[in-house]
C-alpha cells in the first residue's frame, strides 16, 4: 500500500497576512484586508486531541465538501465564504468568533447517548423525553451547545449560563439558534436526496465588524457531523442493531477500543497503514455520496508549494 503525502502544517508566505493561527485541524491567515484564508490540513483530532499521523486527501475533503454545502445553504443563512483558490482552501470574511458552538442533534448517538445512559435527561439545557433507545429520533432536533475552547476540551453549557456569561447577547443567541435550525433541516434535506440521514451536527458563528452574524468555518463534513445509511436504518433499529454510519464517529470508537479517550495517563495507540487508509477511504465515500459528485484527488508532491501558488495568484 502507497500513502499520499499528507499536509500536517502549512507554512505559507502571503503578501498582507496580519496573524496566523494554527488550530487542531485547520490553519488560519487572517489577511489585514479583511480576509480569512483557512487551510484545512490533513492533521485529525479526536477528543479534542490531535493524532500524530495525517490522513491522506482529508483537508482537500473537508474544504471542497464544506465549500459545496456553504454554497448550497447561502440562502438560508449568511456565511463568510468568498472563494476556494485550492482545493484544502476557503477564503472569506474575517469575523470575530462567538466563543459558542451550536451542536444540533437530531439523534439520540454519541455524547448525548451517553449522558442519557447515566439517566440524566436534560443535557446543555434541552430535555431529552424517556423511553429513547441509542440511535432513535428525537421528536424535534435538539440544540446542546458548548463552549468554544481555543486549547483543550469544549465543555456543555446552556443557554441562560451563555448568556450570564456574555458570550452572545439574547439578540445573537435567537439568531444562531434560528439559523442552526434552518441549516440542519436543509442539512438533512440534502442528505436524504443521497440516502443518508444527517444525525448531529455543530455550527460556528461570528461577528462582522459591523455587528452581523455569519456562519464560520465548515458545515455538514464528517469532521463536524455524523451520518447513518438511510436505507435499512428502521429494520436495524427495529432489530436493535448497530447503525451503518458514515462519520468520524468510527475513529472514536477505535480510539476507545484502544483505550483511549484523551484522559490524562492515558497513551495514543498506534495508527499503522491500514487503519490511515481506511480512514482516507471512509472520508471519500462520504464526499462522493453526499455531492453526488466523483472525488478527483488533487496533487500531493508538494501541498505546502501548491496552495502557496494558488494563493499567489488568487491574492494578486
Amino acid at each position: 500500500m502507497v500513502l499520499s503525502n499528507t499536509l500536517m502544517r502549512s507554512d505559507l508566505d502571503l503578501p498582507g497576512v496580519a496573524e496566523v493561527y494554527h488550530g487542531k485541524v485547520r490553519d488560519v491567515y487572517h489577511l489585514k484586508d479583511g480576509r480569512t484564508i483557512l487551510v484545512a490540513t490533513d492533521r485529525i483530532s479526536a477528543f479534542d486531541v490531535v493524532l500524530p499521523r495525517g490522513i491522506p486527501h482529508k483537508g482537500q475533503v473537508l474544504s471542497q465538501l464544506s465549500w459545496n454545502m456553504l454554497q448550497a445553504t447561502a440562502h438560508i443563512a449568511p456565511n463568510w465564504a468568498i472563494a476556494s483558490p485550492d482545493p484544502n482552501v476557503v477564503v472569506g470574511h474575517r469575523c470575530a468568533t462567538v466563543k459558542v458552538e451550536m451542536v444540533v442533534r437530531g439523534y439520540l448517538v454519541g455524547h448525548a447517548w451517553r449522558t442519557y445512559q447515566q439517566g440524566e435527561r436534560m443535557l446543555c439545557g434541552a430535555e431529552m423525553p424517556e423511553g429513547l433507545k441509542e440511535n432513535d429520533a428525537f421528536p424535534a432536533p435538539l440544540i446542546t451547545p458548548s463552549t468554544k475552547a481555543d486549547e483543550g476540551h469544549d465543555e456543555d453549557i446552556t443557554p441562560d449560563e451563555i448568556l450570564v456569561r456574555g458570550l452572545c447577547t439574547p439578540e445573537e443567541w435567537e439568531t444562531m439558534c434560528r439559523y442552526a435550525l434552518v441549516l440542519f433541516a436543509e442539512g438533512s434535506r440534502i442528505a436524504k436526496e443521497r440516502g443518508l440521514i444527517l444525525v448531529d451536527t455543530k455550527y460556528e458563528f461570528g461577528r462582522t465588524p459591523d455587528g452581523h452574524i455569519l456562519l464560520i468555518d465548515e458545515i455538514h463534513t464528517p469532521d463536524s457531523s455524523r451520518y447513518f445509511q438511510l436505507d435499512g436504518y428502521a429494520e436495524r433499529q427495529t432489530k436493535g442493531e448497530r447503525q451503518k454510519q458514515l462519520s468520524k464517529e468510527f475513529v472514536r470508537e477505535w480510539l476507545i477500543a484502544n483505550h483511549f479517550m484523551g484522559k490524562e495517563g492515558q497513551q495514543l495507540p498506534a495508527m499503522d497503514d491500514a487503519f490511515v487508509q481506511s480512514v482516507t477511504e471512509r472520508y471519500v465515500e462520504l464526499y462522493e455520496r453526499i455531492t453526488g459528485e466523483q472525488f478527483v484527488p488533487a496533487d500531493t508532491e508538494d501541498i505546502n508549494g501548491r496552495v502557496q501558488r494558488a494563493l499567489e495568484q488568487w491574492i494578486g
